[in-house]
């Protein structure tokens, strides 16, 4: 128990590094990512793609996006359906739409164990030390019951950019599969921007023409971290005033470029030490030492020095020119 929660009123740690979805900020560029993500699964689309920089939030993104085409698995449980089974979802042609979700954290698999992956994600029993034919033919008749059932099967891949080619080319053949209304599996890739860089490679270009719908993660805003600040503090149960200072809240900001993990890490080291202080409010030097303190931040504030200095000079060099003239 972080030693703190009980000097701030807290019931658990607010700014914790753990993708927990009851702290998912549904700023502007969340929620649209959400909502790309739910749209494209609803028309059906075969591959999606998500990417982002390390610590924006892709991994809590995925797992909001499961929670939300899912039920919670004690109302499951209580219904009698399968454990996979996600809360019927209107379509645009009136008609209901169910949901088989399947999650694969780390995809850095070849492509023989990535589906076996798959299939142990999906519940579909195989003989042990089952070949590639006979895989391929269970997960075919596995995907076509759900289809019968009128059940949608999709497949989240986190930290997609680690995949070998041939893994990725492997999920593209997969998802030849289709009747003629609709893709037996929809895949979601979440990545770092080297995905990008991957999908451009000649050897799997059929699987970049297939992505239909994308979405890049930015870092917060200047104007969203107050609010995300507070967000993740009432969720953690705080009910007083205003716990970071405006200056405190800028000094964030400068220090982690917006990038939520960053934030989390520096807002949970500035706590600490305002804790160690006796003090009832973050303030500047507190978020300065955290920063002292975090090598991953020193790098995202030198960056940003880097890049200032380069718009100053860039503009300098315009007004001369423009006066010279």
């Amino acid at each position: 128990m972080t030693m703190y929660l009980a000097h701030f009123g807290l019931r658990e740690a607010p700014f914790g590094i753990t993708p927990d979805t009851s702290f998912f900020f549904a700023c502007a560029d969340y929620q649209e990512a959400l909502n790309t993500l739910l749209v494209a699964v609803r028309n059906g689309e075969g591959f999606i793609k998500i990417t982002g920089e390390v610590g924006t939030g892709k991994t809590l993104l995925c797992r909001q996006f499961l929670a939300s085409v899912n039920k919670e698995r004690s109302a499951v449980a209580a219904s009698g359906t399968e454990p996979n089974q996600a809360p019927a979802a209107a379509t645009p042609s009136g008609t209901t739409q169910r949901f088989v979700t399947a999650y694969i954290p780390n995809p850095y698999l070849t492509p023989h164990t990535l589906l076996l992956a798959l299939a142990d994600e999906l519940g579909v029993v195989l003989e042990q030390d089952v070949d590639q034919h006979h895989l391929l033919k269970s997960l075919t008749a596995a995907l076509l019951d759900f289809a019968r059932q009128d059940k949608q099967v999709v497949l989240c891949l986190d930290e997609a950019q680690a995949m070998p080619l041939e893994s990725l080319e492997a999920m593209r053949l997969l998802t030849n599969l289709e009747t003629e209304k609709r893709k037996l599996l929809q895949i979601v890739l979440f990545g770092q921007p080297e995905l990008n860089q991957k999908l451009q490679q000649n050897s799997i270009r059929q699987l970049n023409q297939r992505i239909t719908f994308h979405h890049h993660l930015g870092p917060l805003r200047r104007d969203d971290m107050d609010y995300y600040l507070s967000h993740r503090l009432n969720v953690a149960g705080f009910q007083g005033g205003r716990l970071f200072s405006r200056r405190a809240v800028r000094q964030l900001y400068a220090a982690s470029g917006g990038i939520p993990r960053l934030v989390n890490i520096l807002a949970h080291k500035a706590l600490m030490l305002t804790y160690g202080e006796g003090r009832q409010q973050v303030r500047a030097r507190h978020v300065r030492a955290a920063r002292k303190d975090t090598v991953a931040a020193k790098n995202s504030l030198w960056r940003w020095w880097v890049m200032a200095a380069a718009l100053l000079l860039i503009a300098g060099s315009t007004l001369g020119w423009v006066v010279l003239r």
